[in-house]
C-alpha cells in the first residue's frame, strides 16, 4: 500500500476527518439531481458546468453528512 487512502494510527473515523468525498459517474448530471430531490436528497451544488471546462458535476450529500459528486459521464 502506498498510504494514499489509509491514515496510518488512526483506528476511528468521524465526519470531516474520513474522506473528503467520493465520485460517482453519472449519464446525466441534471437528471440524476432532479431524481435524488424528488426522493428527498441533499442537494449542494446543483448540476452544472465545472469553472474552466465543460464538464458536468454536481454535489449531494449521504444522510450521513458526506459528499459524492456526481460526473456526466
Amino acid at each position: 500500500m502506498n498510504g494514499h487512502g489509509y491514515n496510518y494510527g488512526v483506528n476511528k473515523y468521524e465526519l470531516g476527518n474520513a474522506f473528503c468525498h467520493i465520485a460517482i459517474g453519472v449519464d446525466d448530471c441534471y437528471s440524476a439531481c432532479i431524481q435524488i430531490a424528488l426522493l428527498g436528497g441533499n442537494i449542494v451544488r446543483e448540476a452544472g458546468p465545472l469553472a474552466g471546462s465543460d464538464e458536468v458535476i454536481a454535489f449531494v450529500e449521504d444522510p450521513d453528512g458526506y459528499k459524492i459528486e456526481l460526473i456526466d459521464r
